[in-house]
């Protein structure tokens, strides 16, 4: 009955555009017919607890069954997070302006919410000295990088802040974050963030489970759901050791740029050392939450944390992989 269920979530989550799209690809590649694939595809959602379309950015259609039997799927991870982050936990996760309270002390750049911009409409110009030219418009449950907004600061005030979060129904607004300038030469399009997912353990001490160095292409956001490569990024050294993936699976891996051409396997992470550190703190701040996903921001003056994910994704933990990577966590279950 569960897998039913699941089942159903999934044709209703699904995007049918893009899984057409996968589907005439993989059977002129593969020479298979779609009826053929689409039978594999619903005994693969059943037997592996994976929706349709990881069915293809997993790429099942070319994987023997031990290697489709390493991947963890949405079901499973659902399943997972949900037992490590319980809902009466991560509330502190889901809401981004209580993350900016609570975990302040990894935070570098200055923020306002919708309520206190309106109660104290002086905290926008404080914004506005800091901000770069540019400030970010967001919403504090906002998932995949949608609704965000980055604007110039020039000719802003605080009630046109206050006009521009009302009118698109975001919620908080935040100083723009200048990047390392070695980061800059990578993607100045966006952010380009670390994803650095840490298990607290059972003896209370923090494992890294993996980190990945988002790239934007082209677009002010650097999640994968909207067209972005993410890169494997060696625990141990900070060094970038794969090329960049799409979840699309119609574009090839990129081992350079595909704007700047800059050489993405062999980028060295810059204070990789300090981005560790600030990692195992974070991740013991609130040790009730044992999984999450964190993305941080590399600047001049070292790392900060930009948020913390209970429901960090399966698709940007290992795709960049090129394999499943399941038993790297089911020893925490």
């Amino acid at each position: 009955m569960k897998k039913i269920l699941y089942f159903g979530y999934y044709l209703k989550q699904l995007d049918r555009p893009k899984f057409r799209l996968f589907l005439d690809k993989v059977s002129k590649e593969t020479g298979r017919s779609k009826i053929g694939i689409l039978i594999d595809v619903l005994y693969s959602v059943f037997r592996y607890n994976i929706s349709p379309l990881e069915y293809f950015q997993f790429h099942f259609y070319r994987i023997t069954a031990a290697e489709r039997s390493g991947f963890a799927g949405t079901g499973y991870m659902y399943e997972y997070q949900l037992q490590m982050n319980p809902k009466g936990g991560r509330a502190v996760l889901e809401d981004k302006i209580l993350f900016l309270d609570v975990y302040k002390k990894f935070i570098r750049h200055r923020y306002a919410s919708l309520g206190s911009l309106k109660n104290s409409p002086q905290e926008a110009g404080k914004l506005l000295a800091e901000s770069a030219g540019k400030l970010v418009f967001k919403h504090s449950h906002g998932q995949c990088g949608r609704g965000i907004e980055v604007l110039s600061s020039e000719g802003l005030t605080a009630e046109k802040i206050i006009a521009r979060l009302e009118t698109t129904g975001n919620d908080y607004v935040e100083e723009f974050v200048e990047q390392h300038p070695d980061i800059m030469k990578m993607s100045p399009s966006g952010l380009n963030t670390i994803r650095v997912v840490t298990q607290v353990t059972n003896s209370r001490t923090v494992d890294i489970v993996a980190a990945r160095f988002r790239i934007t292409v082209n677009s002010a956001v650097d999640n994968l759901a909207a067209g972005n490569i993410a890169a494997p990024i060696n625990i141990m050294t900070g060094v970038v050791e794969g090329p960049g993936v799409y979840s699309d699976i119609t574009k090839p891996d990129e081992y350079n740029h595909p704007v700047t051409n800059t050489p993405i396997v062999g980028f060295q992470i810059p204070f990789w050392k300090e981005t560790m550190d600030m990692i195992v703190a974070a991740a013991l701040l609130r040790p009730e939450n044992r999984s999450i996903g964190w993305d941080v921001a590399i600047t001049q003056q070292g790392p900060e944390l930009i948020e913390g994910n209970h429901d960090w994704c399966k698709l940007l933990w290992q795709l960049p992989a090129h394999r499943g990577l399941k038993q790297d966590i089911e020893k925490y279950k």
